[in-house]
């Protein structure tokens, strides 16, 4: 259940950053509300992800796969430009996740 608590921790921070975007500074009331609600539900999950596994190997793969998919989000919704560069930290960012995950965290 706690990997489930993560996924949907990273899936509400990757909302909550979109609507910081959509927000525009805070001068776009729906996505700003939507920003503040994301936020507070991704910490609420990740507070009960935390209950059960190491906080060192749930903080990197909540921070680094929200990266890598507010990436994604970046070039496909708000099309920002990608590069090689881009991909590649991308990919290094996965794979330390991956790596932490196989040192044994729970």
């Amino acid at each position: 259940m706690h990997y489930l608590f993560l996924a949907l921790a990273i899936c509400f921070e990757v909302a909550g950053t979109t609507c910081m975007k959509l927000s525009q500074g805070f001068t776009k009331p729906l996505p700003s509300v939507m920003l503040v609600l994301c936020y507070l539900t991704c910490f609420a999950f990740l507070t009960l992800a935390l209950k059960k596994m190491d906080m060192s190997t749930t903080y990197a793969i909540w921070a680094g796969l929200g990266t890598a998919l507010i990436a994604g989000v970046g070039v496909v919704v708000f099309h920002e430009p990608i590069s090689t560069l881009k991909i590649g930290a991308v990919t290094l960012i996965i794979g330390g996740v991956a790596m932490l995950q196989l040192s044994g965290g729970h």
